[in-house]
């Protein structure tokens, strides 16, 4: 189930956290309670590393990364860049990327098959996240948005997309990235997806004004928890259900 919680009195964790399947990124200086439910929650599959870019702790939105490779702008300190590489599993390529928009995380949604790109980026920055993430890449926009980054979170399991995108748009995307797309909110209402969460394919973080609602509808697409044993469930017991009335019409 998605965890609430709050970067010192923040619910946009999606700007001060990055979580992936291989590792999570978490800003320097804020509450011992945020980085703690990360750790809490993370600890024993990935490593949860404490860095800033550029000297800043909005993370999140100036990287973007999946279990392969992390990408982050050029104004990266060295400093910086050698933490990363000395914290993260060997498996990850750090690149630093020379790219007008550096706001990498707005401009880039991704998981590990497929990536989101602004319809602007740069075509060396698109063969750079080719490389780099081991992705396809697609140049779209979500509801008329470029910034892909942040109307939508992605994982292997399922993504998330600004409400107010068309069921026609769902559909043509949710075939470019073959995985069920839903339109949503996070933190009550907000349509700024990347900014209000961070999700990998078995747990997920979400602002502390998230509502219930929103939660299982979180809970459901990207198949955490219970919800996913849920659906396995109701899939066995509708293939039972099917069983025993061929053998009962047999």
């Amino acid at each position: 189930m998605a965890l609430r919680t709050q970067f010192e009195n923040s619910n946009e964790i999606g700007v001060f956290s990055k979580l992936t399947n291989g590792y999570a990124l978490v800003a320097t200086g804020g509450s011992e309670n945020f980085y703690s439910t990360f750790e809490a929650e993370l600890a024993e599959h990935i490593p949860v590393v404490r860095c800033s870019i550029a000297n800043c702790r909005f993370v999140g939105r100036v990287v973007a990364g999946n279990s392969k490779g992390l990408l982050v702008p050029s104004t990266t300190t060295d400093q910086e860049l050698m933490h990363l590489r000395n914290s993260l599993p060997d498996s990850v390529v750090i690149q630093r990327v020379e790219e007008r928009l550096s706001a990498l995380g707005n401009v880039i949604s991704t998981n590990d098959h497929v990536a989101l790109v602004h319809t602007d980026l740069d075509r060396e920055t698109e063969d750079i996240v080719a490389d780099v993430l081991g992705v396809e890449v697609f140049r779209q926009t979500i509801a008329n948005n470029a910034l892909v980054g942040s109307y939508s979170v992605l994982t292997n399991q399922g993504g998330l997309v600004h409400p107010r995108t068309s069921v026609d748009d769902l559909e043509e995307l949710s075939s470019l990235l073959q995985v069920p797309l839903v339109a949503g909110t996070v933190n009550r209402g907000s349509d700024v997806l990347g900014a209000g969460m961070v999700v990998n394919d078995w747990t997920a973080f979400v602002g502390l004004d998230t509502t219930s609602t929103e939660i299982s509808v979180i809970d459901s697409i990207f198949k955490l928890g219970e919800s996913a044993d849920a659906a396995n469930n109701a899939g066995e017991i509708s293939q039972n259900l099917r069983a025993s009335l061929v053998d009962t019409l047999g």
